[in-house]
């Protein structure tokens, strides 16, 4: 070895002994005749005392930032007066005998000892190899293997088998758009890249694997933003002779493993509500339950008033502690913001000496007012803010304002867990009354739902729930998953309310239908997107925080140039040719 310790493992037990590191000059100070160097590796940084004059330290005037080296020395303590308590190497520091430049940098592009936010990010990912010496992304990419580490050992111990599956498969859409392989020696034919394991992780509960996991890496052409990219990694897992209670079971129990691999403590019990109760008491299918602010149905207070603007399908409220003091501004923004996400205005009261005071008010009887100040259990100092129309719009807008009133930042509040079930199995109707899917057509319908599943159309339709469920971290989407169908009546009833054909399932599910032909078990799964995940384990706002290499928000990859065109020799070898000159980007 080039070495005999890690910077960042010395301490005070090494005081007195001969050692040998190796890492990047984090920092160098000269203080008159007397060089200190902040010596860093991947375990940390140490301070390094070298004496030019000394025959060791011969030309160290020279080292520079990111310089690389070796040192050898003696770790003695600190002088009295210059510990560094936020420095876990802050009471040693090595005495240099002899420094050696392994390697020499040029000045970097960017600082690497400020803060992530305060360089431009397209900068950072053209120079990602130097973005990811900043500690902050070294112990991302860490505790993210320690996540997988952990889903793996919990999965093992509750004998499930990790299986990969292909990475180039026949286009089966899922929701998004597939990215395409053109082949070279089938031209004009296509593979697809797995936008998930789903179809192939079926198949092999009809394998008889019955408990399968994999941490898998899928691919969806869509837009980026802060939580999404084009590939991502995805904790996997199907079960078979399995209902929603068992997998939900299995990974709270993985969850709850890779959590306290990360912190050192389980979290506590995960919460539970269905969907209807989510969406009434948050506006969302993904509440985040950190903070309070429920939405309150307002319904009997205004079920015989005399204000226009309340005489509606729904009127809901949320109560704002503390908040009556917001000024005129604010609140004109507030109502802004509601009308801009489909709500005809917003009423808001201040309470104050116990009595309500606001725009409208006078419309409103006595009785309402204090109906509705006890309805919400209001305060003195707290604002009310009321939305009436159609129910689903009522409680949306009201969850987005309580989440831009009061959302705490990500890595503060600690870790909620909740698991949302009874989706509705159809989020909406095309122009010509055909349901629109909220999950892929393998989901199974609720059992209660299923006559009205054979006998409903149209709006009749949306009140089909279904057996899918997702798990909800801090108000983020963690993961989905449902009870597959593997009855073919069931199956074949989905696809007709989906407009695909006997032909169409044919063409795109064969496969899997001519599988289930030879008896599927009952079988139910679920997925966890990794990214995401890590990210909130670490505090992150942005996933790419906590990847290696990701893609800009534009989808390019400013390191390596990607996408890129190909050599015209390629293109005639794949059958291809090229229409149009690509676009370059900025």
């Amino acid at each position: 070895m080039m070495r005999t310790h890690e910077s960042g493992t010395l301490g005070v037990d090494d005081i007195g002994s001969s050692v040998v590191i190796c890492g990047w000059v984090a920092n160098h100070r000269d203080h008159g005749g007397v060089l200190f160097l902040d010596v860093r590796d991947a375990s940390g940084l140490v301070q390094v005392l070298v004496d030019p004059e000394a025959p060791g330290g011969a030309g160290a005037h020279r080292l520079r930032s990111e310089y690389v080296v070796r040192v050898t020395g003696e770790v003695r303590a600190r002088p009295e007066g210059t510990v560094n308590p936020d420095l876990s190497t802050g009471t040693i520091e090595i005495a240099a005998s002899g420094v050696e430049v392994l390697a020499e940098s040029e000045p970097p592009p960017f600082p690497l000892d400020g803060r992530a936010g305060d360089v431009d990010e397209a900068l950072r990912l053209k120079h990602r190899y130097l973005d990811l010496r900043r500690p902050s992304l070294q112990r991302n990419l860490r505790l993210r293997a320690t996540v997988n580490h952990a889903l793996r050992r919990s999965m093992e111990d509750q004998r499930f088998v990790e299986v990969e599956t292909p990475m180039l498969i026949a286009s089966t859409p899922e929701g998004a758009r597939d990215f395409v392989v053109p082949s070279r020696l089938h031209p004009g034919e296509f593979y697809a890249l797995p936008q998930s394991p789903q179809l192939f992780k079926q198949l092999l509960m009809v394998g008889g694997l019955e408990r399968y996991f994999q941490i898998a890496r899928c691919l969806r052409d869509e837009d980026l933003r802060a939580d999404r990219q084009f590939e991502f990694m995805q904790y996997d897992m199907e079960m078979s002779f399995a209902g929603a209670a068992d997998v939900q079971a299995v990974v709270t129990e993985a969850v709850g493993a890779a959590v306290e691999a990360v912190t050192g403590e389980r979290p506590g019990d995960f919460s539970r509500m269905t969907w209807q109760d989510a969406m009434d008491r948050f506006g969302s299918d993904k509440p985040d339950i950190r903070f309070g602010l429920e939405i309150v149905d307002l319904a009997p207070v205004f079920a015989s008033t005399g204000f226009r603007a309340f005489q509606a399908e729904a009127v809901r409220g949320i109560r704002v502690p503390g908040r009556a003091d917001m000024g005129r501004n604010k609140r004109d923004a507030l109502i802004d913001r509601a009308k801009a996400l489909g709500a005809a205005g917003l009423v808001s009261f201040k309470l104050e000496g116990g009595a309500l005071a606001g725009p409208g008010l006078n419309h409103l009887t006595a009785d309402e007012q204090g109906d509705l100040i006890r309805t919400l259990g209001a305060a003195d100092g707290d604002l009310v803010l009321i939305v009436a129309g159609a129910p689903r719009m009522a409680s949306e807008v009201l969850g987005a304002l309580r989440l831009d009133l009061d959302r705490p930042p990500v890595d503060e509040g600690g870790l909620h867990f909740c698991w949302i079930d009874h989706f509705p199995l159809f989020e909406g109707l095309t122009d010509d009354g055909s349901p629109i899917p909220a999950h892929h057509p393998f989901t199974m319908p609720h059992p209660d739902d299923l006559e009205l599943l054979a006998t409903a159309w149209g709006e009749d339709l949306l009140k089909v729930r279904s057996l899918s469920y997702d798990l909800v971290l801090n108000g983020s989407e963690l993961g989905s998953g449902s009870v597959r169908i593997h009855t073919p009546d069931v199956q074949r009833r989905v696809f007709t309310l989906l407009g695909i054909s006997d032909e169409t399932a044919a063409e795109r599910f064969g496969f899997l239908l001519e599988a289930f032909r030879y008896g599927a078990p009952p079988h139910a799964g679920f997925a966890i997107g990794i990214d995401r995940f890590a990210a909130l384990l670490c505090g992150e706002e942005n996933i790419r925080e906590v990847i290696a290499f990701p893609k800009t928000q534009s989808g390019a990859d400013p390191l390596t140039g990607a996408p890129t065109e190909i050599d015209p020799a390629q293109l005639r070898d794949l059958g291809l040719q090229r229409t149009s000159r690509p676009t370059r980007r900025s």
